[in-house]
């Protein structure tokens, strides 16, 4: 199960000049600013920089799928034919991320939050 589309992640080379950029476009500054990660908050979504992201295998912004059990979710998707790019891990206070792509080289994200 999903709770939907609620953050995209883009792989950024020149995280200075990306913040900048976002700050631009959305009209706010950051909430986390982190030099391996910098996050915003606008209408209900998060918008993520990864300066890492290139070197993860993430050639575009990726869409990450809020869902209540990585795990389950990430082997039902690799049964059904997609390719792992970055197995699951915990990227902070519980919070675990994971990236495949599509037959047609479509990437997915999968996010998890910890459970209260």
């Amino acid at each position: 199960m999903t709770a939907g589309l609620n953050t995209i992640i883009y792989p950024v080379k020149d995280l200075a000049a990306a913040k900048a950029l976002f700050s631009a476009l959305l009209g706010t500054e950051p909430y986390v600013d982190e030099p391996y990660y910098v996050g915003f908050k606008d209408a209900g979504q998060d918008v993520g920089l990864n300066p890492n992201g290139h070197a993860e295998g993430l050639t575009g912004p990726v869409p990450f799928w809020h869902v209540s059990d990585i795990k389950a979710t990430h082997a039902a998707l690799l049964a059904a034919g997609a390719q792992p790019l970055q197995d699951i891990r915990d990227v902070g206070a519980g919070r675990l991320v994971a990236s495949l792509k599509d037959a047609d080289g479509n990437l997915i994200g999968l996010l998890q939050d910890p459970t209260g």
